[in-house]
């Protein structure tokens, strides 16, 4: 389901020169969600979802792929969104992240410190010590640039 919606999503994000950030279709309570996260230089705006919403729905309706009632959300990652592509990793080379885990490591389950490097298996952070410490990237429940106040 997420694949269809991919493909019909792609020619009307590069007509619009948005970017697709993440597709995702679940179940919060007793409602089905499909939620389509875009993004573009500068940012997104409410006229941008709204745009890509109506061309989306419309496209997405006709070849009616989901069965039960669903509500559509199009939307900015936000800035807190998480790092998921190689893309991703790369444009945050650098920055500050924070990661969590889905078990602990020395007894820790959330890092901070400066993303240094990723490849397909792992990412190096650079801790606040000067520490290099590497995670295994299936070890990672989900990592996002830092937010600093």
């Amino acid at each position: 389901m997420e694949t269809l919606a991919e493909e019909i999503l792609i020619p009307i994000l590069e007509e619009n020169k948005f970017e697709l950030v993440d597709v995702e279709y679940v179940k919060e309570a007793s409602n089905w969600y499909l939620r389509i996260f875009i993004d573009k230089d500068g940012g997104v705006t409410i006229d941008d979802c709204e745009l890509v919403s109506r061309a989306f729905d419309s496209e997405f309706e006709d070849k009616d792929p989901i069965k039960e009632p669903y509500i559509l959300e199009v939307s900015s990652p936000g800035l807190d969104r998480p790092l998921k592509k190689d893309k991703d990793f790369a444009r945050s080379l650098g920055e500050k992240v924070e990661v969590k885990l889905y078990k602990s490591i020395n007894k820790k389950k959330e890092f901070v410190g400066l993303l240094k490097s990723y490849d397909d298996d792992s990412i190096t952070l650079e801790l606040e010590d000067g520490e290099d410490w590497s995670i295994a990237r299936t070890d990672i429940a989900i990592i996002r640039l830092a937010i600093l106040f």
